[in-house]
């Protein structure tokens, strides 16, 4: 006996359930769901982008140390503008732009005002800095007279108005910048006296800039920079001057030219203090006339005097100055002054009135060496040595 297979349907129960399928679908029930379009997605409404400012908004006595930091999510950040007093703050966005960060301190005692935008997103902040409690300011920057030129051999000198223990940090923000590019580098004579030297010889006419960068910059317990200070230098001719006091004479070169033959009478040196110092000086000032009084004598000791002398130029703090003296007998035959270099009333006053302060006096044939110390004698002391007294060790400017 043949039997059909379990799922075969006998055609009598197929047209059985075809019509009561079509009795179902006509009847007066709910009509059943369309199919569902695997194409079709949901659309939720896309939440705005966050935006987050530190120091956040009302925040007081903020170090002005502290960085300013906007970070943004769900999208990047299109503008970011933080302000005081005028001037904006400047600083950096990451590379996708979903953060930015103040590259400069801030100022003391100051109300910040922060705007970011990300997206349709602004977000504001307004906060204060706090005040120190000791302001460090640049007191004096020699030489740096209006419309002063000075020597190839001159220094910057930087006087702060109250002592830096932070020498390093403060050494960062001093910049120099020349036309004419030359290595240096600062040494700290003490707590509120920094110098900058040269390798070598500034290269003649050119502008230098000075820029101290201290505002914000902790220099000590409770010391902040309060204010910026920038020095525009210029660097005259070059300017050198070389002395041989055994032959009693001095010869002025100018750009490299001889403009000058002085016959001179340097220290009689019978004491120390009468002899003239040998070594690179550099001109400090001058002063016409300079009331000179011996050292460590007074009125009726042997060797004391108290006289006016013209056209005097310091070139050291222990008393020498290139000068005029009327004793022309001497000048080219004899030493006989008290350490000075003596010349010629009309050769002295040409000098004087041609030179610049930081110009070079080179003088040679004394056994007394110029202390580096002695005025402004820094070129006593080997660029290696003098970088020695710099706080960021082993480094030099370009």
């Amino acid at each position: 006996m043949n039997v059909a297979p379990a799922w075969r349907k006998p055609a009598a129960a197929l047209s059985l359930l075809t019509a009561a399928t079509l009795t179902a679908s006509c009847s007066g029930g709910p009509a059943a769901a369309p199919p569902e379009d695997p194409q079709a997605t949901t659309t939720a409404t896309p939440q705005a982008p966050t935006v987050k400012i530190t120091p956040e908004e009302g925040a007081a006595k903020v170090s002005p140390e502290k960085k300013v930091v906007v970070s943004a999510a769900g999208a990047p950040l299109e503008t970011v503008t933080v302000e005081a007093d005028g001037e904006q703050l400047q600083g950096k966005f990451n590379t996708d732009k979903t953060r930015w960060i103040s590259r400069t301190a801030l100022k003391p005692s100051t109300s910040y005002n922060v705007s970011a935008t990300a997206g349709v997103t602004t977000a504001t902040s307004t906060f204060t800095t706090a005040k120190p409690e000791r302001e460090l300011r640049v007191a004096d920057v020699t030489p740096n007279a209006k419309g002063e030129k000075i020597g190839v051999g001159a220094p910057i000198i930087v006087t702060f108005n109250q002592p830096v223990t932070s020498k390093a940090t403060i050494e960062r923000a001093l910049k120099v910048e020349a036309e004419k590019p030359v290595k240096g580098a600062w040494r700290w004579i003490n707590d509120t006296v920094v110098i900058y030297r040269t390798a070598k010889y500034w290269p003649a006419h050119q502008k230098v800039t000075f820029n101290a960068d201290i505002t914000g910059i902790k220099a000590g317990k409770g010391l902040y920079g309060v204010k910026d200070y920038t020095a525009d230098l210029e660097i005259g001719a070059k300017q050198i001057s070389k002395i041989d006091t055994r032959k009693k004479m001095m010869y002025v070169y100018k750009d490299g030219k001889r403009v000058q033959t002085m016959r001179i009478s340097a220290g009689m040196a019978t004491t120390r203090e009468y002899t003239t110092t040998s070594g690179v000086h550099l001109t400090m000032e001058r002063g016409s006339p300079v009331r000179m009084i011996s050292p460590g004598r007074k009125k009726g000791d042997p060797g004391y005097y108290d006289i006016m002398i013209d056209h005097a130029v310091r070139i050291s703090n222990s008393g020498e100055y290139v000068h005029a003296k009327n004793n022309v007998w001497a000048q080219g035959v004899r030493n006989v002054s008290h350490g000075c270099i003596n010349a010629r009333p009309d050769q002295a006053k040409w000098f004087y009135e041609r030179v610049q302060r930081g110009d070079v006096v080179d003088i040679v044939g004394t056994d007394r060496a110029l202390e580096w110390n002695n005025g402004w004698g820094y070129w006593q002391m080997s660029f290696s040595q003098w970088k020695k007294g710099s706080a960021l060790k082993g480094d030099s400017t370009p």
